[in-house]
């Protein structure tokens, strides 16, 4: 479902349009052709859980392709989609005799109905709009119908247009109105209503203009990537091909080079949403940019914003990063519908910064350790390289040089990596046993396991999670559940993400004169050592708190066609027994958190994000639109102490990094926005609470 919100900057919906825009070139049959043969028999013979390719995969395909290439209803006609339908059981039957039909028929129509398309927008822009007239513009496109004529068509256009302009033309006023207070010594006269309605008007023509331009230049190679990853998304979300150029990109992705403002950015539905803030890298700095944001406008310095809604990710990307030192202007709307603009200056991200690093915390006048641990790192090709098993190994020797009596675990937002290192550092707190079971296609699964008999940490620990934590960060956490070795705290549940995928270069697998790209497929499954998948389900925390994902579909579960979650027999392991009052610093907790003001704000603020999101329709009258704004605006006050909250704590770097950070300030200055960052998060005071009540029995990890 597409996820919308009321307060809703109409740019977002306009800007739309223009994912599909693009050039019709001439396409390559015979190598589409082989494409679409290697792509089948890979994913029958290797993905973990091939689907059947048959009349209801069909359907899918069809219904995915044409809502990937026209999502807001804005090209194809009612009549265009019946004569498709004649394909709507058979493209099955296509695949498996490598015939391109149905995406010749569409693809060129497609062509045609967008070319038509480009003279609308320049007629209907050159007349005023009325925006004294009443009415409301509903985004929820699932369930619009295709228009039934060209007359209908260019209504909807009409209506697309009128809400585009009446967001840019409120932000017009609200600038105009700004000046005014600041310079009121100032004699330049205002603007009039219909002057700032006419360049609203010029604004949104000049960015369809440039989206155009910039979608003119894809191919059918491009567009044909479309249509493979309609099939291979029938599979799951993480199964997808790279066209050969894609492919050079995630190879540079995967190689680790971070530059730009520092964050890893995916395509959701038309928005390219900020998926991972990269710990160091410029926008984490700045503090401002979160996970979940959504990137609509892109501005080089002082320029004019540059409307990225709908592009390509790629595309996107192209426009938000840059060289080090210069500034973007980011214009992002918030996950609570507001829209803001942040400033970055661009960076080189350095992967010093992804590294594991501790503080030390005084907690009723006792030490605890807090190691932060962004992702989990290794390097496979070269030997002397760090990885985070190694790192979190030392910076626990380093904590209990400084005499803690407890370790909090903060893996909020790591995305994964190494599997290898999450079960060396599950090894670390436990003397050794069965960390994770990895099993692939009809296969019995493996047991992976921790041999070391050595403890690097027997005390109190405490593993802090998000909906964000995913993959590996699972694997950890779910393994000092099942042995009872932590207490895991956070969101109600992390990300969910039970598999694992592998690249294929196709070239490999058919000799072919040109590169043919990448599939990316899923092949193994991740389960738990007492045997329950953590695919969709995620790790479930011991003490859940509310934080404003809390009723949004954010994981595993909101993406689509995901494996579904099932379990399989328990590996040989034993739970340990080493604290004394476990439930009751889990109960106790539960008890502060339901009682606390602070989470019950941020609970409140979670359910009217999801209640302003679940609302579809926008005003086309300007004074109702404003006050609609004026509205929301006015409830998001009440929740200004989230963010001015201090937990009072003081957080200090270990002993050993103080030498450091007196000959490298930029070091110095890193941790001192983390130690700010932490005075200011009452997720990770109340895990301290937690682990300061945690006590540990005398029989300490007496057997596993």
């Amino acid at each position: 479902m597409k996820r919308k919100y009321k307060i809703i900057i109409p740019i977002i919906i306009l800007a739309g349009l223009f994912f599909s825009f693009q050039k019709y070139n001439q396409p390559d049959p015979e190598k589409d052709k082989i494409l679409i043969g290697l792509i089948r028999y890979a994913l029958k013979q290797g993905h973990y859980e091939p689907h059947q390719i048959d009349d209801e995969f069909s359907k899918n395909v069809f219904n995915d392709f044409i809502d990937a290439l026209d999502p807001y209803k804005r090209f194809f006609l009612q009549s265009d989609i019946d004569e498709f339908s004649v394909y709507k059981s058979y493209i099955d039957d296509q695949i498996k005799n490598e015939d391109l039909s149905f995406y010749n028929m569409v693809y060129t129509r497609f062509n045609q109905r967008v070319s038509e398309t480009k003279t609308y927008y320049e007629e209907i822009l050159k007349i005023p709009f009325d925006f004294e007239k009443e009415g409301t513009f509903s985004v929820d496109y699932d369930n619009k119908p295709f228009a039934k004529s060209q007359v209908d068509l260019i209504k909807n256009w009409q209506l697309q247009l009128k809400i585009s302009t009446l967001s840019r033309l409120q932000e017009k006023i609200e600038l105009q109105e700004a000046f005014a207070e600041k310079e009121e010594s100032e004699t330049k006269t205002p603007e009039t209503f219909a002057e700032l309605e006419k360049e609203a008007r010029e604004s949104t023509k000049k960015s369809l203009d440039d989206l155009y331009s910039l979608m003119d230049d894809l191919d059918d190679t491009d567009w044909f990537s479309v249509f493979i990853n309609t099939l291979t998304l029938q599979f799951d979300p993480h199964t997808n091909y790279f066209a050969p150029k894609d492919k050079k990109r995630f190879d540079i992705s995967m190689a680790g080079k971070l530059e730009g403002i520092g964050a890893r950015l995916q395509k959701r539905e038309d928005y390219t949403r900020v998926a991972e803030l990269i710990s160091g890298g410029p926008a984490w700095r700045a503090g401002e940019l979160e996970v979940g944001d959504l990137i609509i406008k892109v501005a080089q310095g002082d320029e004019p914003s540059v409307d990225i809604v709908g592009m390509r990710l790629d595309d996107a990307i192209e426009y938000i990063k840059g060289k080090k030192g210069t500034e973007v202007k980011l214009t992002i709307k918030k996950i609570d519908g507001s829209i803001v603009v942040y400033s970055i200056i661009r960076d080189i991200v350095e992967l010093e910064e992804t590294f594991a690093k501790s503080s030390v915390v005084e907690v009723d006048d006792r030490t605890f350790g807090v190691i932060n641990l962004p992702k989990f790192y290794i390097d496979f090709n070269e030997k002397n390289f760090r990885n985070s098993a190694t790192d979190m190994e030392q910076e626990i020797a380093r904590l209990k040089k400084e005499n803690i009596e407890g370790l909090l675990i903060d893996l909020r937002n790591n995305g994964g990596g190494s599997l290898k290192t999450a079960i060396e550092i599950a090894g670390l707190f436990i003397k050794d046993g069965p960390i994770v079971q990895v099993k692939y296609r009809g296969e019995k699964p493996n047991v992976r396991s921790d041999k070391d008999k050595k403890i690097q940490w027997d005390g109190p620990l405490v593993i802090l999670v998000n909906e964000l934590s995913a993959s590996a960060s699972e694997i950890f956490a779910a393994a000092m559940q099942d042995y009872n070795r932590a207490v895991i705290i956070g969101s109600k549940q992390s990300f969910g993400k039970g598999t694992v995928q592998n690249v294929l270069p196709l070239n490999n697998y058919f000799k072919y004169s040109k590169d043919l790209g990448a599939l990316k497929m899923t092949i193994q499954k991740f389960y738990r050592i007492n045997g329950g998948s953590t695919q969709l389900k995620g790790v479930e925390s011991d003490i859940a708190m509310p934080d404003r994902y809390t009723y949004l579909d954010i994981g595993e579960r909101d993406e689509k066609n995901p494996l579904a979650w099932d379990k399989i027999k328990p590996a040989n392991y034993s739970p340990v027994d080493i604290y004394e009052n476990f439930h009751g610093a889990v109960n106790d907790s539960k008890k502060r958190i339901a009682a606390n003001p602070q989470f019950m704000l941020i609970d409140k603020n979670a359910r009217w994000i999801k209640k302003g999101r679940d609302n579809n329709d926008i005003n086309l009258n300007y004074d109702a639109y404003k006050a609609d704004l004026e509205k929301r605006i006015a409830e998001s006050k009440e929740f200004d102490a989230i963010s001015d909250y201090k937990n009072n704590l003081v957080f200090n770097s270990p002993t050993y990094e103080i030498p450091m950070m007196e000959k490298d300030s930029v070091l110095a200055k890193k941790r001192e926005i983390w130690h700010k960052n932490l005075s200011k998060d009452i997720y990770v005071e109340e895990a301290l609470t937690v682990l300061s009540e945690l006590k540990i029995s005398k029989n300490l990890l007496v057997k596993n």
